[in-house]
């Protein structure tokens, strides 16, 4: 609770102090609350490394609401009413700056009016802005508890940004694009080309892919198109193309994922591993301070043990190439205790023990979790859940198919996350694009199987590679 001051109970030379950074969110929110969109006052990514740029200026009246914040908090507090305020401005506020906002009282007038100096300095002791409030005082006390204010989220995406910076560094993919006759495979694999993600074969009917391209206004004529008039044709020869070793991924155009999956799984001429294929959602959902990990969504409809083992290595692997030094993975369930009655839960038990064991390698493994209690650590805590994965987790292993598919599109369409995916466990990473794909999360999908690729060659992540923080 806080207590404010009234007329009567204050002093000249009363003084009061707080301190405030400014963030880039404080920029964003402060220009949709006034309007104001100057440009200079707009933060701005000018590495495009995901990372504000720091001389981004906040704008002056952001500033000047600091004072106007310690008035109404602390001196005089609740209740207090502007009369008037000057304010001169000596420096400008940058992104990261720390202000020290100081108010002094120098004079009191009936009724009610007292007269604060005001002073704002930065972390170097400059003086960033000076002036005079004249404001009410409260004429009762009050006791404020601190106010329950709804939450704002700020949707910034930049991990996204920041994973498909890192691949700049890597030659482009050679990507086979099975079918690319809609105009959103089209422009999906000429957009990541052009972004040095992938170096794009087309594989459909010529004819058909130069009209589009015309249509669409891009430029394909660097691109080898291989003349495949039916869709199981293209979607077999991209998968002869990787036994020839001349594509190191394969993207889905406009064709059924189960036509194209088929000949991916096809005994003997297909492209099996040790592994079931599945499909693994990477998310940057607003609010979370690390890409959340999804599987399996799109393939598995209701997988059996097995089957769940060879799906969470598979997620595990991906968050590995994605520079998690040990991703946390939580298998869910509808409860957090096992149930004999809930089959979900026995299969989460073994899949923990078999990780303990060795069984699955390179992550922290455990389960059953409900949704809450993997991902909100105070969930978690108030349910008694002593755990390493618990309110952490990286990677969600979701009971089936159903239930993941509502949950990566409830995060992507009601959270407003951006989604990115690829299959693996095949011999080669699959992009399946959808077309509601915007062009970051397609551009993601390329990163994705390019950072897989480097992982699955050396075992290692791509260096400098900093998408997540470790949070231990």
């Amino acid at each position: 609770m806080a207590r404010n001051r009234t007329f009567n109970e204050i002093s000249v030379g009363d003084t009061a102090t707080i301190r405030r950074v400014c963030t880039a969110n404080d920029l964003v929110i402060f220009a949709h609350a006034s309007g104001n969109r100057n440009p200079l006052s707009l933060p701005r990514d000018r590495d495009n490394d995901g990372v504000t740029d720091p001389d981004t200026i906040a704008p002056s009246m952001w500033v000047g609401s600091q004072i106007s914040a310690l008035l109404g908090n602390s001196l005089p507090g609740a209740g207090t009413r502007y009369r008037g305020q000057t304010l001169v401005f000596h420096e400008r506020v940058h992104v990261g700056d720390e202000l020290a906002i100081t108010v002094v009282v120098t004079d009191k007038r009936e009724p009610n009016t007292i007269i604060l100096d005001c002073k704002l300095f930065n972390q170097k002791g400059e003086l960033v802005a000076e002036g005079i409030a004249d404001v009410l005082a409260p004429p009762e006390s009050v006791d404020t508890p601190d106010a329950d204010l709804p939450k704002l989220v700020v949707e910034r995406h930049e991990k996204f940004t920041r994973m498909i910076r890192a691949c700049q560094s890597l030659p482009p993919l050679a990507t086979a694009v099975v079918f690319p006759t809609d105009r959103t495979s089209l422009s999906g694999a000429v957009l990541a080309a052009e972004a040095n993600l992938i170096e794009p074969i087309l594989i459909g009917p010529g004819d058909k892919i130069r009209a589009l391209a015309k249509d669409l206004g891009v430029d394909i004529s660097r691109f080898p198109i291989i003349e495949i008039a039916r869709s199981e044709a293209a979607a077999i020869h991209s998968v002869e193309l990787v036994h020839q070793g001349k594509v190191g991924a394969i993207m889905k155009g406009n064709l059924h994922s189960d036509e194209l999956l088929h000949e991916v799984t096809k005994a003997g001429t297909g492209l099996r591993t040790a592994r079931r294929i599945s499909h693994v959602f990477v998310l940057d959902v607003p609010g979370m301070d690390h890409l959340l990990l999804i599987s399996d969504a799109a393939i598995n409809i209701l997988p059996n043990l097995e089957t769940k083992v060879d799906i969470v290595q598979n997620a595990i692997d991906m968050g590995l190439a994605l520079g998690i030094s040990q991703p946390r993975v939580g298998i869910l369930s509808a409860v957090e205790t096992v149930n004999p009655k809930i089959p979900s839960t026995l299969d989460a038990a073994i899949l923990s023990k078999m990780a303990e064991r060795g069984q699955i390698k390179g992550g922290i493994v455990d389960g059953p979790l409900a949704m809450d209690n993997a991902v909100d650590l105070e969930a978690a805590r108030t349910k008694g859940i002593v755990s390493l994965v618990a309110g952490r987790a990286d990677v969600l292993i979701v009971p089936n198919l159903e239930a993941g598919n509502m949950l990566a599109k409830e995060l992507t369409f009601i959270a407003h996350a951006d989604a990115a995916g690829l299959v693996l466990g095949a011999q080669v990473p699959v992009i399946l694009t959808s077309r509601a794909d915007d062009e970051r999360s397609r551009l993601a999908s390329c990163a994705l199987a390019q950072l897989h690729q480097v992982f699955a060659k050396t075992g290692k992540p791509l260096a400098g590679l900093n998408t997540q923080e470790d949070r231990r």
